[in-house]
């Protein structure tokens, strides 16, 4: 079955770093597009970034463009999400999820149509 596990997760300053990683089994990794979401306290999900199966293609929300970086390890079935210039409103559960396609469209709608999810990890940034 598919599964997506996260990790890297937990407390910095703000200004820090963390790169998240997720391991994803269960299915053909390098067939489809991924994805990194995140949950803040009280708040509702809010997609991230975006990435197409080969890599080559990336997308970002306006709020962490120029601060993080997706990129993907096909031959080791691993998502990434490197995230530098922490602030205070980037703490939140961050997701990783699998599209039902290769091809990464970025609309309204369609940044949310993933099929599965992981359990996240947690993101702190506080001084």
């Amino acid at each position: 079955q598919v599964q997506l596990v996260e990790s890297g997760g937990g407390l910095v300053q703000p200004g820090g770093s963390l790169r998240l990683s997720c391991a994803a089994s269960g299915f053909t990794f390098s067939s489809y597009a991924m994805s990194w979401v995140r949950q803040a306290p009280g708040k509702g999900l809010e997609w991230v970034s975006g990435i197409n199966s080969g890599g080559g293609t990336t997308s970002y929300a306006d709020s962490v463009k120029g601060r993080f970086t997706i990129s993907r390890d096909n031959a080791n079935n691993t998502l990434y999400l490197q995230m530098n210039s922490l602030k205070p409103e980037d703490t939140a559960v961050y997701f990783c999820s699998k599209y039902k396609s290769s091809v990464l469209v970025v609309t309204a709608t369609t940044k949310y149509s993933f099929d599965y999810w992981g359990q996240g990890t947690q993101v702190t940034v506080s001084s």
